[in-house]
């Protein structure tokens, strides 16, 4: 039997103050569903909610209700009601009053208001409570009350704003199941909106999520879990395991220089993808008997499960000095301009590659006027750098003749391997001040480029790798001294849920079965 739809969203646009907040959403709601729309704060739910409900107006676009076009029409005129995250009860009133207040606004007769007020008390649960102060009732209490008071108008729709957000965790748990029950028995659309991704999966027919103003996902709670279109919602729905991969070809996917079998097709050979696999669908087993091997970082008891970490990939790294200085830049003899200059190392074997722009940059090379204190150009370099292990004199100098002179060491640099991650880093000592260090609008590139850090695949030289940088010091505190720099590259962690318990550092195997390994198409930011 095909379903009926009863709301159309057609390219719903809404803008604060310049910011916008929907992004030409589109979506269809049928009769009967319970949806909920999912997403973090900001993600433009509520005010999609709200737009439904007649309480804002969009920029942009259609609502269509029942196959009526309802966009400018007043919140009362519209068959739904909202609950809202406050109840707004009337404390003045009882809890019978509360659930009438609507119907007594219609003018309905005495005992048609009575027949349908104690029908929703036996619904809510609160039969025996109709002549109770709302304010004695309990938080839970309380929202079966608001839901009755929007229930009992009888509309098509009901909106329903985090309406659980105010209570504990005990009585929320029990509230999504209560929350299900009503919605099926009374057998109207119900839509919900939270940023709790349990109360989702637990309650919804359909889930709608969404972040920055746009739609990323609508499917069931097995769909969006078992099969997350994109990283944000593999991150935002449960927990995962998401790293990068090659999608070699159909039911083919690379990861961690592992190939491995999966149930995925229809990607371009060898694209670039995003891979999920959720904690619970990894198994330990021997060393022999896994797919990957690790070793046991941490083992927390979660209750039901122990959740495991175990790292596959040891990350990599390598500790440099680096020696921050007084300022030694040279003064002109007018003194109209200045120019400063570092000394820096350099490997044996790329000492051939030097020239003119990679020199300056090495060195951090710069001259300037002293009248703006703009840049004047570097117009020589006067150096003769051997392929031989030494200390060779540089000199700079700029077209009036103000120079200075460093020194270049030619060293055989050693570099860190990784034979299990398949990598390799390297980093120089090196020289820099403290003027450099404050004056530095990307502290961590320039630290890089001193260094001349660098990181690569084993098993191909020309594939570089993403390495990162740590210091322990304040650049606006910097002082002269010696201080350690580490460069390092990011390992593979993965988390596991499992009932059997791992001792910290024990060597174990991981395996996993080709439908647990989900491919996703790679989020561009």
């Amino acid at each position: 039997m095909e379903r009926k739809k009863l709301i159309e969203f057609r390219n719903i646009t809404k803008s604060f103050d310049k910011q916008i907040t929907l992004k030409g959403i589109n979506l269809d709601i049928y009769e009967n569903e319970f949806v909920t729309l999912l997403g973090p704060s900001g993600c433009g739910k509520t005010t999609l909610l709200r737009i439904l409900g007649g309480f804002l107006e969009a920029d942009e676009g259609n609502i269509i209700f029942n196959g009526e076009e309802i966009s400018h029409k007043p919140p009362y005129e519209r068959e739904l009601n909202t609950v809202f995250q406050k109840y707004a009860l009337f404390p003045h009133l009882s809890v019978y009053e509360n659930i009438a207040f609507g119907l007594k606004l219609k003018k309905m007769s005495k005992d048609v208001i009575e027949q349908k007020v104690m029908k929703m008390l036996k619904l809510i649960g609160l039969e025996g409570y109709e002549n109770k102060n709302t304010t004695l009732l309990s938080g839970g209490q309380q929202q079966r009350v608001a839901i009755a008071r929007a229930l009992v108008n009888e509309p098509k729709v009901l909106l329903l704003d985090e309406p659980l957000a105010a209570l504990d965790l005990k009585l929320r748990k029990e509230m999504q199941y209560e929350l299900k029950r009503i919605q099926q028995e009374v057998g109207i659309t119900f839509i919900f909106v939270t940023h709790d991704q349990e109360e989702a999966l637990t309650m919804s027919d359909k889930i709608v999520v969404m972040n920055g103003g746009e739609i990323q996902q609508i499917g069931t709670p097995e769909d969006i879990y078992n099969e997350p279109a994109n990283r944000f919602v593999a991150n935002f729905i449960g927990e995962s395991n998401i790293l990068p991969a090659t999608m070699l070809d159909d039911y083919k996917v690379r990861f961690d220089d592992i190939t491995f079998d999966c149930v995925d097709y229809g990607f371009k050979k060898n694209e670039p993808v995003d891979v999920v696999i959720r904690p619970e669908d990894i198994d330990i087993v021997p060393v022999e008997k896994g797919k990957m091997t690790g070793e046991v970082l941490s083992t927390l008891f979660k209750g039901v499960h122990y959740e495991i970490m175990v790292e596959t990939v040891p990350g990599t790294s390598v500790t440099v000095d680096m020696r921050v200085i007084r300022t030694h830049e040279v003064t002109s003899e007018n003194g109209k301009e200045k120019i400063n200059a570092s000394n820096f190392y350099v490997d044996l074997e790329d000492v051939e590659k030097l020239d003119d722009k990679e020199i300056i940059a090495r060195s951090n090379a710069m001259a300037w006027s002293t009248e703006n204190d703009e840049y004047i150009s570097i117009a020589n370099i006067e150096y003769d750098i051997k392929p031989e292990l030494g200390s060779y004199p540089v000199v700079f100098s700029t077209a009036n003749g103000t120079a200075v002179e460093r020194t270049v060491f030619v060293v055989n640099q050693p570099f860190v391997k990784n034979e299990k991650a398949n990598e390799a880093i390297m980093a120089f000592n090196f020289f820099t001040t403290v003027d450099e260090i404050r004056e530095s609008q990307t502290l961590d590139v320039d630290i890089m480029t001193w260094a001349n850090a660098q990181g690569w695949k084993l098993s191909d030289e020309n594939q570089s790798i993403d390495i990162s940088v740590d210091y322990d010091f304040e650049p606006e505190n910097v002082k002269e001294g010696v201080y350690k720099i580490t460069f390092w590259t990011t390992g593979r962690e993965f988390k596991i849920h499992t009932t059997d318990y791992s001792e910290v550092g024990q060597e174990v195997g991981l395996t996993f079965f080709p439908e647990d390994i989900h491919v996703m198409s790679r989020m561009d930011f």
